[in-house]
């Protein structure tokens, strides 16, 4: 015989039967058993229609026990001559429903065992295929295992049945969440509103023209998701130091003029504010690379190495090499350049289910019209970033360009895309002092 026929393709039927005897004969441990398996982690077809049945009994509150399941796996048209029989075999082999939630981890670990062995056949074949370089191979090859640890594989069809179940796992989280908005806050309640904050697999674009403070708003934006929502964010500059930046946080942490900071001139109560705020930064969860050459798959890898991450942040787009190139803007096309980068961070939120928010530059376009609010034309090479991108927020000055203004600190973040709603133009408070930005209801506000 065959090696491969030999093989035993890692699966347990007597668990699989336990965790549906299991739920029939003590319903109550059902909403923990929908927690940790999904009807595809099955081996056997009819446990998955067993289970997929019960799973939308329970979503639309019916009473489940073997009769009502019977019916409903009637009208679902998944029943057969042997069900009846099978469901009282279940039954009757369960030893306890007390031991559910282990029987599940073994259906759970078998189904794992199964998707590591056909990403394993994935890689084998992409190697032997000579389809691409080894820097190529590996980074697909690491996709499809970091999708597989995080439950989500990568490159694979599932039938509508298993994403349904995730759309009801996402709604009852929203309905749980009451008035937050379902993505990370920025902290500014006005965008929050428009964009329904930072949410998972999106690419977010800030873009702007030197000087308007997109660096400050992200950073902004960066601190308020860890201080304030506890997450866990990856922030990779191109352009200011790792020093630079955590000086600009502690600036807008102490409320402390960055002046001060850079040159050393605080009062004692200035140093008491700066150390209280050091503290509480360092007990944040932020993390800094400030490789000005970093790549966008050089920034997936790290990300999938952390044990938990939810925002990465990237300042900026333009500085960025194309993926694996190795090489300088002069030695490509910067169009094709700016498109393949666009593309690999959109794969990349996608395949690490975090939102990305990016910073990008904007042409000098603008400059040029007597209104020199920024529109989507104006994103250098702006035709991948504009499709990719699930948010395109332009930030925007008035008194960058006119001194005279009656308000000169007024700011506009102009969201120009918005694939979840509305677009619409919220206005900030530019803090000078602080590099930073603050909500006009009141500046004084913690807004981060």
């Amino acid at each position: 015989m065959d090696e491969l026929q030999r093989r035993t393709i890692p699966h347990s039927d007597r668990a699989e039967q336990a965790v549906i005897g299991a739920m029939l004969i003590r319903p109550s441990c059902i909403p923990d058993v929908l927690e940790k398996l999904k009807a595809e982690e099955f081996y056997r077809q009819i446990n998955r229609d067993i289970f997929e049945t019960i799973y939308s009994m329970f979503a639309y509150g019916q009473t489940i026990d073997p009769v009502t399941l019977i019916d409903q796996m009637k009208v679902r048209g998944v029943f057969t001559d042997t069900t009846e029989e099978y469901l009282t075999e279940t039954i009757s082999l369960t030893p306890t429903a007390a031991n559910v939630m282990e029987y599940a981890l073994i259906v759970r670990d078998r189904a794992l065992l199964r998707s590591l062995g056909e990403v394993a056949g994935s890689i084998e074949e992409l190697v032997n295929g000579g389809s691409g370089e080894a820097d190529s191979v590996l980074e697909t090859a690491e996709r499809m295992i970091y999708g597989l640890r995080n439950g989500r594989e990568i490159g694979r069809l599932l039938p509508v049945s298993a994403v349904v179940q995730n759309v009801f796992d996402e709604l009852n989280a929203a309905a749980e969440a009451g008035n937050r908005v379902p993505g990370i806050p920025t902290g500014f309640t006005d965008l929050d509103n428009v964009i329904l904050g930072l949410n998972k697999g999106e690419l977010v674009i800030l873009a702007a023209r030197p000087g308007m403070g997109k660096t400050s708003l992200a950073l902004n934006i960066a601190l308020h998701a860890a201080m304030r929502e506890k997450k866990t964010v990856a922030v990779f500059s191109l352009e200011m130091s790792r020093e630079q930046l955590v000086t600009r946080l502690l600036s807008r942490a102490a409320s402390i003029p960055s002046k001060n900071l850079l040159t050393g001139h605080l009062s004692e109560q200035q140093w008491r504010d700066i150390a209280s705020a050091a503290q509480e930064l360092s007990e944040t969860d932020i993390r800094i690379d400030d490789n000005s050459s970093v790549t966008v798959a050089e920034i997936s890898a790290q990300c999938r190495r952390l044990e938990k991450l939810d925002l990465i942040v990237i300042d900026y787009l333009q500085l960025m090499q194309s993926a694996g190139s190795g090489h300088s803007w002069s030695n490509e096309s910067r169009t094709q350049a700016v498109s393949d980068i666009s593309r690999m961070m959109k794969i990349m939120a996608k395949d690490l289910n975090v939102p990305v928010l990016c910073l990008s530059q904007l042409s000098r376009a603008s400059e040029s019209r007597q209104d020199k609010r920024p529109v989507l034309s104006d994103l250098r090479e702006s035709g991948a970033i504009e499709q990719d991108a699930d948010v395109v927020i332009g930030l925007y000055r008035e008194g960058y360009y006119n001194k005279e203004v009656e308000d000169p600190n007024l700011s506009e973040a102009v969201v120009l895309k918005n694939r979840k709603g509305r677009t619409d133009t919220v206005e900030l408070t530019w803090i000078p002092e602080y590099t930073s930005f603050g909500s006009r209801d009141s500046v004084h506000e913690d807004d981060y």
